[in-house]
């Protein structure tokens, strides 16, 4: 399907096409049944240990320069069991935690069938590219591990990128990497902050918001040209889109035929 003046779509990755919020609540309870089970810890402890980890990854900032994500995630980790049981740093257990709950997110992020066809569809009229800000390997992992990689003509993480979203930059540069202006180009995310804002400040010509809870934005956000509940909407947008397009050129057409009288 392809759409007048749209040549390219750009998509988030982390709970736009793959459930990430989802798949991390099921590695934290196997993370509490291991600590249960194994190491014979209460479950109020254990998840408030999960609990401690899960605040440490929301205002983690990391510098791939000063210390690689695994060791930060383990300390991560460590210091969450410190602050629960006290007693000395237990670096051995920690490193369990953390493989157990990375091992166990990435087998369910998964790209759901209906997802792979929808993709496979706009495929056969627009060029399509994965924008995923993060870690180079944590987000390589999730690529991998959801093997989504051929269904889109490009992938840019924003780990390996001098800025990321929301800065123009990043945009600019998978604009380059599919030469296409931004004027040509779609982002679909879940993020008012980096998806869609970036893709105002980048010029993109829509921004399409994935709002699965459908919650009112605050009055402060950045307001996206579309709106859906579930990604597979996306191909009802471009079809908007095109009509709008299509009356746009028609009235266009009509105008200059008057002139021309």
């Amino acid at each position: 399907m392809g759409v007048h003046g749209v040549k390219a779509v750009f998509f988030d990755l982390d709970n736009t096409l793959v459930d990430t919020a989802a798949a991390g609540r099921r590695a934290i309870e196997e993370v509490i049944n291991a600590l249960q089970s194994k190491h014979h810890y209460g479950e109020g402890e254990a998840r408030v240990i999960c609990d401690k980890v899960q605040a440490k990854l929301l205002k983690e900032c990391h510098d791939p320069a000063k210390m690689c994500i695994t060791d930060l995630r383990i300390s991560h980790w460590e210091e969450a069991i410190r602050e629960t049981i006290g007693g000395q740093a237990n670096r051995n257990l920690a490193a369990e935690c953390y493989f157990l709950w990375k091992t166990t997110r990435l087998q369910h992020l998964t790209l759901a069938e209906d997802t792979r066809g929808m993709l496979t569809e706009l495929r056969k009229g627009v060029r399509l590219l994965l924008l995923t800000n993060g870690d180079k390997q944590t987000q390589r992992e999730k690529i991998e591990a959801c093997a989504c990689q051929p269904y889109f003509d490009a992938i840019v993480v924003g780990g390996e990128q001098k800025e990321e979203k929301p800065a123009p930059s990043i945009f600019h540069y998978c604009c380059d990497l599919l030469g296409v202006q931004p004027a040509e180009c779609v982002m679909v995310g879940d993020s008012l902050d980096t998806d869609i804002q970036g893709g105002l400040n980048a010029g993109l010509k829509a921004t399409v918001w994935l709002n699965k809870a459908m919650t009112a934005p605050v009055d402060t956000s950045p307001v996206p040209h579309y709106i859906i509940s579930s990604v597979l909407d996306l191909p009802a947008v471009l079809q908007k889109m095109e009509r709008k397009i299509n009356a746009k050129l028609g009235t266009d057409h009509m105008a200059s035929s008057n002139e021309a009288h």
